[in-house]
């Protein structure tokens, strides 16, 4: 072996070494954890669940710093101006994918910006009414529809939110037309659907999952391209609208430039905890299925959700400046 050649082998080999070594050291401190939507809320919730168990994987505390305003923009604009060394980590939802469409700009690139450990949890919605609605399936619902177009109102928490990005996209493919009231969250958009200032809203199952079970509302069908356990009676939405499916999920990330061995072993930690009987019992308390991949199938799935929002959102006709 000539001199060069011998160097480049042990040039090779030291990178190698330190990478794995950097990767068997990892945490050596505390991980700041950013939680890009307020406290209480379904990531905040899937976030605090899922760390706290990492952490007591790895012997080293994880902690939740929540960064909201701007639909998450706030706390991902963080994150991605932060080094690259594993101790700064995001917690968001598909909307990190969706504002790159609603929003003119961003201060950082939703796909480049990011490394994608694990999605963690999967959300599923359910459409639900007013009990003075005369409909009890998708077929009511969208018979009514037509015969009174622009007359039944449907809420969201917000301009580009889950809610009126999942109803526009209905409403689309069932071809009806159906009035977009955009409430301050998803939870005073519950009360109103519960007191039936809007008849019709499709929203996260833990969202009206008190509202269902007192009778407030009346749950019609899932997002979902299959039942859900926690309603199995329920039908998807796809049966009666074929093709339908509008799930959400939580997912996990740190900046990219983040090494490789970092990557994976926070990809490895995540995998156990989800897997976790505890983590997925807390997870199902909150209607959430738990939810892994590897971070190479995770980038595959972020482009897909990228260019599906690109559609939903142009057919919502949302737009934030």
């Amino acid at each position: 072996m000539t001199k060069v050649r011998l160097l480049g082998a042990l040039a090779g080999f030291i990178v190698l070494a330190c990478g794995t070594a950097w990767g068997q050291a990892y945490p050596s401190k505390p991980v700041r954890v950013v939680i890009v939507f307020p406290p209480a809320g379904a990531t905040d919730i899937v976030g605090r669940i899922v760390f706290q168990k990492v952490g007591e994987q790895l012997g080293q505390q994880f902690i939740i710093d929540n960064r909201a305003g701007a639909g998450g923009t706030i706390g991902a604009a963080l994150v991605a101006k932060s080094p690259p060394d594993g101790y700064t980590l995001m917690v968001y939802s598909a909307t990190l994918v969706a504002n790159a469409h609603l929003y003119k700009s961003l201060p950082y690139d939703s796909l480049k910006d990011f490394i994608g450990l694990s999605p963690v949890a999967r959300l599923v919605g359910v459409l639900v009414v007013h009990p003075s609605m005369p409909v009890r399936t998708m077929k009511d619902l969208i018979a009514l529809a037509k015969a009174r177009p622009n007359e039944i109102v449907y809420g969201s928490a917000g301009v580009g939110a889950f809610q009126h990005l999942a109803t526009s996209l209905l409403c689309n493919m069932a071809n009806v037309k159906m009035v977009h009231i955009p409430y301050k969250g998803g939870g005073p958009a519950s009360l109103a659907t519960a007191g039936g200032e809007i008849q019709v809203f499709l929203t996260p199952i833990s969202e009206v999952l008190a509202n269902i079970k007192s009778d407030r509302v009346r749950p019609i069908a899932v997002s979902s391209d299959k039942r859900v356990s926690q309603f199995p009676e329920l039908p998807t939405i796809g049966e009666t609208v074929k093709g339908y499916d509008f799930i959400s999920w939580m997912g996990t990330f740190a900046p990219a430039g983040t090494p490789k061995a970092i990557v994976d072993r926070l990809n490895a930690e995540l995998k156990k905890a989800v897997a976790d009987p505890a983590v997925a019992s807390n997870l199902s308390s909150q209607s959430l299925d738990p939810m892994y991949m590897t971070p190479e199938e995770f980038a595959k799935m972020l482009r897909a959700e990228y260019d599906k929002y690109e559609r939903v959102v142009k057919l919502s006709g949302a737009r934030i400046d």
